[in-house]
């Protein structure tokens, strides 16, 4: 199925169906942090907490909170497709991920009194507002690792608040959030693929393609010469 059947399928999502399978898995988040944070591998190393996020929801995160925030400050490029040069990562990639501290922690991850927050949790990006919920169409992001459980098509990705009751107005509000990310997904894969024109780095030279087209990793736009 195309990348536009897809997106009219996520358009014609019934929120309230997804709302059941919210409700019929269960959920409440216990501000453990995890999805935060940096991940442990199998072999016991650690990767940075790698989430993605939309160039619009970039510009929003630069002005929330105190604001004034770089592009660099907010996001960085994902790491997946590039390569390790002797001066770093280099080559081509197609997302954009939320910026990490020197702990691979999101850089808006806090705790409070042993308890995880963020500072930007009226912004927060919908990949954020929606874990551990995914729903199985093509061209849409899924957290690693493979569900832990799925109702209709909705999956539940790996969370201890996963299994909790709760109440039909947050899963509806969920629900929405869902299909929205959904479709912001899927809009956003066909217009990179419109946009997409091949670009060619030197070595430890990163560039990102988004929707929006190419971009250097400090968010400028790359000037294309005929």
């Amino acid at each position: 199925m195309s990348l536009t059947d897809e997106l009219d399928r996520a358009r014609g999502l019934d929120v309230s169906e997804l709302a059941d399978a919210i409700e019929s898995i269960g959920f409440e988040c216990t501000r453990c942090g995890a999805c935060c944070t940096r991940e442990e591998t199998p072999e016991g190393d650690t990767e940075p907490h790698t989430a993605t996020v939309f160039p619009d929801e970039i510009r929003t995160l630069q002005e929330s909170g105190d604001g004034d925030r770089e592009w660099r400050d907010v996001a960085r490029p994902m790491p997946y497709g590039l390569s390790g040069g002797d001066d770093g990562p280099e080559g081509e990639t197609f997302e954009w991920a939320l910026g990490t501290d020197a702990c691979g922690d999101c850089v808006f991850y806090e705790e409070e009194d042993g308890l995880g927050a963020c500072t930007v949790h009226p912004d927060r990006p919908l990949i954020c507002e929606t874990y551990p919920f995914s729903v199985a169409l093509d061209g849409t992001a899924e957290p690693a690792g493979d569900p832990v459980d799925s109702e209709g098509i909705v999956r539940a990705h790996e969370c201890e608040g996963l299994g909790r009751d709760i109440s039909r107005e947050e899963a509806e509000a969920l629900a929405e959030s869902l299909k929205e990310r959904a479709i912001r997904e899927l809009e956003e894969a066909i217009s990179l693929r419109e946009h997409y024109e091949p670009v060619a780095t030197d070595e430890g030279e990163v560039v990102v393609h988004d929707s929006e087209g190419a971009k250097r990793p400090d968010g400028v736009p790359i000037e294309r010469t005929e």
